[in-house]
């Protein structure tokens, strides 16, 4: 196979074409044009380019979602701006776009203080490790929040008698089921799930799906389990939160309206009659244990006939 490269000679203005007579010519010929004169050079380029993108993608997770990402959206319209002027032959506007970049070099420390202080007390605090995995612990303290409220609301609804079915998706994406119910891409509170599974509602028949402690749908349709030795006395809504986690690892949460009853049920086993307390220890070993997705441990108690 022949390959015919065009290269830029800055000296003369011309081209310079160059063939190429397989694969391995054209990288080498790359390689030169880049500076790169062997597999070190090339190593060091690619852990140049991973830490510059890695301290970029840290930087945009300490300004999402405050008023600084505004002002990053602003610098990089002034400097494209300045880019199409430059191209554009535009000198004056030009001019003043490069007085305006250069005068924010001096006041970035002013503007991005708030993030800049938020960014040092985190190093500060516990070093680069709480730095690297910044949003770790804010991930934690959400998941925490989340499991908190699902407990509340499935205490007040076993006193009430509210059926209820939660289901919380982990590593398996269950995008199809979400897809099968209404989309909410909500955060998660008492107030919304209350309001969810309030009898007589439109979305109070199906189940909420969970994902990354957001509502992501709401009336869900879910597969029934075919698992014939279940007990008589489980409803569509249990035989539902069974079916689920035959297929993925995610966990369901449940609430009978008929009795009352909290259940969970996880690959495929089913443990009832629970209090709040020990679904609240049930969700945190399977959403905040670091060693449940490498060695899940059962906690399963059969369901007896007459349960």
């Amino acid at each position: 196979m022949y390959y015919t490269i065009k290269v830029h000679n800055k000296s003369g203005g011309g081209t310079l074409v160059t063939g190429v007579d397989n694969i391995k010519d054209f990288f080498i010929m790359v390689g030169n044009y880049l500076g790169l004169s062997g597999p070190v050079d090339i190593i060091l380029m690619i852990i140049d380019i991973s830490i510059i993108s890695f301290i970029v993608f840290k930087v945009i997770q300490l300004v999402r979602e405050t008023r600084a990402m505004q002002l990053v959206k602003g610098i990089l319209f002034i400097v494209i701006g300045l880019k199409v002027a430059q191209l554009i032959g535009l000198k004056t506007m030009a001019y003043l776009l490069e007085a305006a970049i250069s005068l924010l070099g001096f006041t970035l420390i002013v503007i991005f203080q708030p993030e800049l202080r938020r960014g040092l007390e985190k190093i500060g605090n516990s070093g680069f490790k709480n730095f690297i995995l910044i949003d770790d612990d804010e991930k934690k303290l959400r998941t925490t929040a989340s499991i908190e409220d699902i407990v509340k609301c499935c205490a007040h609804f076993s006193q009430e008698y509210i059926g209820a079915l939660m289901v919380i998706e982990r590593n398996t994406k269950i995008g199809d089921v979400i897809n099968t119910g209404t989309q909410l891409d909500s955060l998660i509170s008492y107030e919304i799930l209350a309001n969810i599974f309030t009898p007589n509602t439109p979305l109070h028949d199906g189940a909420v799906i969970i994902r990354d402690n957001k509502i992501k749908a709401a009336a869900c349709y879910l597969p029934l389990t075919e698992n014939s030795n279940l007990s008589h006395e489980l409803g569509t809504r249990h035989r539902a939160a069974l079916g689920i986690t035959e297929v993925s690892d995610a966990i369901s949460v449940v609430v009978s309206e008929e009795s009352g009853k909290i259940s969970y049920a996880h690959n495929g086993g089913l443990t009832r009659n629970l209090t709040p307390d020990t679904l609240r220890k049930a969700l945190y070993r399977f959403l905040l244990d670091k060693n449940s997705n490498k060695k899940v441990r059962f906690w399963f108690r059969k369901v007896k006939a007459d349960e």
